[in-house]
């Protein structure tokens, strides 16, 4: 999967910044007046894969805990490109360091950031400029100060070893090329004993051909999501233990119906091939920490 990750990487920057330039040049009003409309504002597609038509996907609705973004910027709630809601699911504490991969908009760093305290720190990363300016507005206009957005790819994550409690991640991992390098990233940066929670999208055995090449798709968090053992497989491999994969919704034929539509894909041929197989779903793993006796002797 690496050969394609130029042109994986190209489209989803353009796809990330298409969504964030849309957001950034809505005035005010307008944000307030579209996410009246749509809980997905003018963004209506997981990583922004969709045409901008303010209509509410099966990925995106719904996502987050009933008035927990009461208080967030408008623009950050529109940006919001996931599939999930990490920061509710990942039992964030008090004076923990977050890291977002992908963070967009900055919605689930802004979260997080609540969630750590002001002895705590949230770190979103992001490679698309448009996404870190809308981002960095958010935060500002939040008056949330204990956060930090990066730039780069989440392939290498600009941060030491051994230097974040809890990674977290909304429906990103799935648009990478090279995910065994993301997961290897992940485990790098994490202390040991740091937790890996993120919502992605995973695949339950196999899907059609035509999908998995439709880098539409792709970039609409489909066709480049891992298949439930792999990513399993993935993780182990990278370091991880105490590893779960637990589903948070389905998506039915007619969910994924939208999906093949949008992407020039044959509906007929292909509806009933991937009836139940995609779903949104919750990956907790952990990064080991040393054993006593380890410890013992590592000690001075």
């Amino acid at each position: 999967m690496s050969s394609t990750t130029p042109d994986v990487t190209t489209i989803v920057r353009e796809k990330y910044g298409e969504a964030a330039r849309r957001v950034l040049e809505l005035a005010p009003q307008d944000t307030a007046d579209a996410a009246a409309a749509s809980c997905c504002g003018p963004v209506n597609s997981c990583c922004g894969g969709a045409a901008f038509n303010g209509t509410v996907d099966p990925i995106t609705s719904n996502l987050d805990v009933n008035g927990e973004t009461d208080e967030l910027p408008n623009a950050a709630v529109l940006a919001s490109l996931g599939c999930g809601n990490p920061t509710a699911l990942a039992e964030l504490r008090e004076g923990e360091v977050v890291l977002d991969l992908g963070s967009g908009g900055g919605i689930d760093v802004l979260l997080s950031a609540r969630r750590v305290g002001p002895t705590g720190k949230a770190f979103g990363l992001d490679m698309t400029d448009d996404m870190l300016a809308l981002a960095r507005r958010n935060a500002a206009e939040a008056g949330v100060g204990n956060v930090e957005f990066l730039r780069g790819r989440i392939e290498e994550i600009p941060l030491p070893s051994n230097s974040v409690d809890v990674i977290i991640s909304n429906c990103v991992i799935n648009l990478s090329g090279d995910k065994r390098r993301v997961l290897a990233e992940a485990f790098r940066v994490l202390k040991p004993g740091g937790r890996f929670a993120v919502s992605d999208v995973v695949v339950r055995g196999a899907v059609p051909a035509d999908v998995r090449r439709s880098m539409e798709l792709w970039v609409g968090c489909v066709a480049g999501a891992l298949e439930e053992q792999e990513f399993r497989t993935l993780l182990a491999e990278s370091g991880f233990t105490d590893i779960d994969i637990e589903p948070t919704r389905l998506y039915r034929s007619e969910d994924a119906r939208a999906f093949l539509q949008e992407s020039g894909i044959n509906v007929e041929a292909n509806l009933a091939a991937i009836d139940g197989k995609f779903m949104a779903a919750f990956v907790r793993a952990t990064k080991p920490a040393p054993t006593p006796a380890h410890a013992s002797l590592a000690a001075p």
